[in-house]
C-alpha cells in the first residue's frame, strides 16, 4: 500500500506498458497541462516547497494525474501512501490511519494520502476519512475522472483544492510520440521507426487528448508490424496509415445522463441559445433527447435562459418559455417535442439581454453594506410624520409631467449608485433613453469624503495622510477606483490558472483582486518601498503560502527598464504605467517582452487633462480684468503639457503600441462624476510649493500676485464646499495575438 507498490521506479522497460514506462518523473518532463505546473504556476511552487494541502485532480483519463501524484511521491518528505478506491474499504482506510497517526506522533511525520479513483467511493469510505483529513492526520491528493462538485463527499471537496486537468492538446501528444520514439531505455529509440505521412498525426488525432491512449496505439502498431518484436537489427519498422488506423479506434460521443456529460450538454444548449445559434440549440436539444433527458429538466432551463440571456430585450420570451412548459404538461411526448423544438428556437432567435442580472449586484451591495437607513423622504409618512419628519419633502410623481420627478430614492450612502443597465435593443432600447435622462437628473454621488484629488494635482511621495486615502482604497469604499479596480479585470480574458504581473505601485487596490481571480495561478508584485511591503504582507497573514502575492523587490520604474526576464507572465495589469514616464516606447517594449505568447496587458491611465479643474469652482468676477484669462492659459499649460508630467498623449500611445507588435487594441475612456466635500487640507496641498504639485507648476507659469490671488480664493470657497468633481481615466487593452 506505500507509494513504491504503485509508483515502482525499477519498471521493466518489456514487461510494462509503454505509457507506465514513459510516465515522467519530474515537473519537467511533464508534457501539458501548463495551466497548472507552467513556470510561476500555484501548483508548481506547492510542490516545489513540498508546501501541499489537499488537493483533488480532476480531468480525463491520460492527462497526467497519476503521474503527478508519481511526482510528488519523489519530491515530498511526507510520507506517500497509495490506495485505489475501486479495491479498498473502510477497513483499508482505518488501517492506514492507525500508521498516519503513528508517524505524526513518534516522528512528527506527515502523511500525504493518494486515492485513485476517488470518485467510486462510497459515502461511508468517505466519510470515514473526512475526520483524519480535517484534523492534519492526513493530506489528501484525490484523482477522479467525474466532476468531484458531483461524485464526491462535499465536505472533503470544501476541504481541497481543485485543479481541472485539460485533454491534452495535438502538439502535446505529438511531443510525447517524439519522446517515446527516441528514448532508447524506455521506448523505441534503439529501433528505426518510420511512419507513413500522416499516419503519426492520426494517431494523435485520435487520442482525443489522451495520452495513455496515444501511448498504447503507438506501442500496438510499432510491437505488431515486424513479423517479430524485437526485429533483426537494422530492420525499418514502418508504420501504415491503415496500421495506425487498426492501432487506434475512434472513440463514440457519450452522453451518460447521470455524469458529467450531462451538465456538458445542457452547457452547450443554453450558450447556443445565449450566442443566438438556432442550428446548434436544435442539435443539443436533440441530443438530450435521445439520451432520455427529462423535458421537465429542458423546460425549466429554458424559462431560466428567458430571463437570464433574454430578459428585457424581448419580456415575451419568459411567456414563450412558461407557455411551453404548461403545454407540455398537457400534450406529453413524442408531441412535445415539437413544443420544446418551438420554445428553444424562440430563445435562440430573438433578441439578448442579461440586464436582470443586475439583481445580484443589489444583493452583493446589501451584503456589503448591510442595511441602510430608509431616506426620511420616502418613509412611511402616516406614523410619525409630525414627530420624525417621516416622508416629508416627498414629491408624488403623478403630480409632474410624465409622471416622473427627480428625488432621491437610495440610502444616502448609495447615491448615485447604478445597479441596473439597460441593453442597446429590443424593448430594452427603448427604455433607456429615459432612465440615463432621470438619472443624469438625481446623480449626487455623495460617498464617504476621500483625498482622490490629490491624485491629480499632487505629485509627492506618500505621507501619512495618503496612508490613510491607501487604507480607504483596500477597504473598497472610494468608489472611483473601485470602479477602475473592475474594468481592469473585466476588459480582457482572465483564467483561473493565469500568472498576473502588477506592475504600477500598489498596497492592496489590483493586488488582492488579481489573486481573487487566479486561485490556480500566480499574483506577483513590483514594489521595493518598505511601507507598502509590509502592508501586502500584514493582509498576508490568513493567506496560504503559495497563494500569497510573489514580491519582486524593485521600483516599479527600474523594473520596467530592465531586461532580466522575458515570456513569464499571462497578464500585466497596472495604474498610471505611462503617465509621467518620458520613454513611452521603453515601456512599452518590456511589457511586450515580459508576456507570454498569449499574453495581454489591461491599464488604466489618469487623464488628468480631461478631469475637473480648480479654475472651474473659483468665481472669476473677484480677479482684476484680464488675469482670470491668464490664470485659465496657465492652467491649460499645466495640464496638457507633456513636460509637466500629467499630460498624456493617448494616440501617441496607440502608435507606439502597435508599433510594438501589440493586437487587439482597445481604447476606451471613461467618465466620473461625484458631488465631493473638498476640506482646507486638501487645498493647502494642492498650493504647497515644496513639492511638485498644481501650486508649484502653476507659480512657475504666473506672475506671483496672481497666484497668490488663485490660492486664496481657493482656501476662501473651496472648503467644506461640494463639488461636482469629473474624473476621467483611459482604459487600454491589448495582446500579443
Amino acid at each position: 500500500m506505500e507509494s513504491m507498490d504503485l509508483f515502482s521506479s525499477s519498471i521493466n522497460n518489456r514487461e510494462f506498458p509503454l505509457a507506465a514506462r514513459m510516465r515522467a518523473e519530474t515537473l519537467d518532463d511533464f508534457i501539458g497541462q501548463e495551466h497548472l505546473v507552467g513556470k510561476g504556476r500555484l501548483l508548481r511552487r506547492a510542490i516545489q516547497a513540498d508546501q501541499l494541502s489537499s488537493l483533488i485532480f480532476y480531468g480525463p483519463p491520460g492527462t497526467g494525474k497519476t503521474t503527478l501524484a508519481q511526482i510528488i511521491a519523489k519530491t515530498t518528505k511526507s510520507a506517500f501512501v497509495t490506495i485505489n478506491a475501486v479495491l479498498s474499504g473502510v477497513k483499508e482506510i482505518r488501517d492506514e490511519i492507525i500508521e498516519a497517526k503513528k508517524r505524526l506522533e513518534l516522528h512528527d511525520k506527515k502523511t500525504i494520502l493518494f486515492v485513485d479513483e476517488v470518485h467510486r467511493w462510497n459515502k461511508a469510505q468517505q466519510d470515514a476519512l473526512l475526520p483524519w483529513v480535517e484534523n492534519g492526520t492526513f493530506i489528501l491528493i484525490g484523482a477522479t475522472t467525474e466532476n468531484p462538485f458531483y461524485e464526491v463527499n462535499s465536505a472533503l471537496v470544501s476541504r481541497s483544492r481543485i485543479f481541472q486537468l485539460l485533454p491534452l492538446s495535438k502538439e502535446n501528444l505529438l511531443k510525447a510520440a517524439a519522446r517515446a520514439l527516441a528514448d532508447k531505455e524506455k521506448g523505441y529509440g534503439k529501433y528505426k521507426v518510420v511512419f507513413e505521412e500522416g499516419a503519426l498525426e492520426h494517431i494523435a488525432d485520435i487520442a482525443n487528448g489522451d495520452a495513455r491512449t496515444l501511448y498504447n496505439a503507438l506501442q500496438l502498431a510499432i510491437e505488431t508490424t515486424p513479423k517479430q518484436f524485437p526485429p533483426p537489427d537494422g530492420e525499418i519498422i514502418y508504420i501504415s496509415m491503415e496500421t495506425a488506423e487498426d492501432s487506434i479506434q475512434r472513440k463514440v460521443l457519450l452522453y451518460d445522463k447521470e455524469g458529467d456529460y450531462h451538465f456538458d450538454i445542457i452547457s452547450a444548449f443554453i450558450k447556443s441559445i445565449r450566442g443566438s445559434d438556432p442550428d446548434a440549440t436544435l442539435y443539443w436539444l436533440a441530443r438530450m433527447l435521445d439520451a432520455g433527458e427529462d423535458p421537465k429538466f429542458i423546460l425549466r432551463r429554458l424559462t431560466i435562459s428567458a430571463a437570464e440571456d433574454i430578459g428585457l430585450a424581448d419580456p415575451n420570451a419568459l411567456v414563450v418559455a412558461n407557455a411551453a412548459a404548461q403545454a407540455f404538461e398537457r400534450i406529453g411526448m413524442p408531441e412535445g417535442q415539437i413544443i420544446l423544438s418551438e420554445a428553444a428556437l424562440y430563445l435562440a432567435c430573438t433578441k439578448k439581454s442579461n440586464s436582470v442580472l443586475a439583481i445580484f449586484n443589489a444583493l452583493k451591495t446589501i451584503k456589503e453594506e448591510k442595511h441602510m437607513e430608509v431616506p426620511a423622504n420616502i418613509k412611511d409618512s402616516s406614523r410619525d410624520k409630525e414627530s420624525f419628519g417621516h416622508g416629508k419633502n416627498y414629491l408624488y410623481p403623478h403630480d409632474y409631467k410624465e409622471r416622473w420627478v427627480a428625488q432621491q430614492y437610495l440610502p444616502d450612502a448609495l447615491k448615485g449608485k447604478v445597479f441596473y443597465e439597460p441593453g442597446d435593443i429590443g424593448f430594452e432600447a427603448e427604455l433607456k433613453k429615459d432612465i440615463f435622462r432621470r438619472r443624469e437628473a438625481q446623480i449626487e454621488a455623495q460617498m464617504e469624503r476621500d483625498d482622490f484629488s490629490q491624485e491629480t494635482l499632487t505629485f509627492s511621495p506618500p505621507d501619512k495622510k495618503k496612508d490613510e486615502w491607501y487604507k480607504r482604497i483596500s477597504d473598497n469604499k472610494n468608489i472611483i477606483l473601485s470602479a477602475v479596480r473592475e474594468r481592469i479585470f473585466s476588459q480582457v480574458n482572465i483564467n483561473r490558472h493565469d500568472r498576473i504581473l502588477i506592475t504600477s505601485r500598489d498596497r492592496g487596490l489590483l493586488i488582492w483582486e488579481a489573486i481573487r481571480h487566479v486561485p490556480e495561478g500566480g499574483v506577483f508584485y513590483v514594489n521595493n518601498d518598505k511601507r507598502d511591503i509590509e502592508i501586502i504582507d500584514k493582509h498576508s497573514i490568513y493567506t496560504e503560502k503559495t497563494e500569497k502575492p510573489i514580491l519582486i523587490n524593485e521600483s516599479p520604474a527600474d523594473y520596467l527598464r530592465n531586461e532580466k526576464e522575458t515570456g513569464i507572465y499571462d497578464i500585466i495589469a497596472g495604474r498610471n504605467l505611462f503617465l509621467k514616464q518620458s520613454n513611452v516606447k521603453q515601456i512599452s517594449e518590456r511589457l511586450f517582452a515580459l508576456l507570454d505568447a498569449k499574453g495581454r496587458i489591461s491599464l488604466a491611465e489618469n487623464l488628468a487633462s480631461k478631469s475637473s479643474r480648480i479654475s472651474q469652482f473659483l468665481d472669476r468676477t473677484v480677479f482684476e480684468e484680464g488675469d482670470f484669462d491668464i490664470f485659465l492659459n496657465a492652467e491649460k499649460t499645466v495640464y496638457e503639457e507633456s513636460k509637466y508630467g500629467i499630460y498624456l498623449d493617448t494616440e501617441g500611445l496607440e502608435k507606439v503600441l502597435h508599433e510594438t507588435g501589440f493586437k487587439k487594441i482597445k481604447f476606451r475612456e471613461k467618465e466620473w462624476f461625484e458631488t465631493r466635500v473638498i476640506n482646507k487640507n486638501d487645498v493647502e496641498k494642492w498650493f504647497d510649493e515644496s513639492l511638485e504639485s498644481y501650486g508649484s507648476i502653476l507659480l512657475s507659469l504666473v506672475e506671483g500676485h496672481l497666484y497668490e490671488r488663485v490660492k486664496e480664493q481657493a482656501l476662501k470657497t473651496l472648503p467644506d464646499k461640494e463639488i461636482k468633481w469629473k474624473s476621467t481615466y483611459l482604459f487600454v487593452a491589448a495582446g500579443k495575438e
